[in-house]
C-alpha cells in the first residue's frame, strides 16, 4: 500500500518493548532502526508527494528498506 508507514512497532508490535530496549542499548541495532526510519519516512514523503522518482530508484529504496527490516528482525529474534 502507498503511503503506509512502516515503523518497527507498527510492523513487529509484539516486539515493542525489545524494540525500545535495542535502541537504547545496542548501538548496531540503534543506527540500523535510525538508517530504516529515514528511509521509510523518505519513500513515504516520495509516495504521498507524488515526486516522480525513476523506477530503478524506487525499488532499489525498498529492497535497502526490506534488508534493513530483516537485519532488524533478525536481532528482535536474537535478543
Amino acid at each position: 500500500m502507498q503511503g503506509e508507514n512502516h515503523a518497527l512497532v507498527f510492523d513487529f508490535p509484539e516486539h515493542r518493548d525489545r524494540i525500545h530496549h535495542l535502541k537504547q542499548y545496542d548501538p548496531d541495532f540503534q543506527l540500523d532502526a535510525q538508517r530504516y526510519h529515514q528511509l521509510d519516512h523518505h519513500i513515504r514523503g516520495l509516495e504521498m508527494n507524488q515526486i516522480p522518482t525513476s523506477d530503478d530508484v524506487f525499488t532499489a529504496m525498498k529492497r535497502q528498506r526490506a534488508h534493513l527490516k530483516d537485519r532488524l528482525y533478525q536481532k528482535l529474534r536474537t535478543h
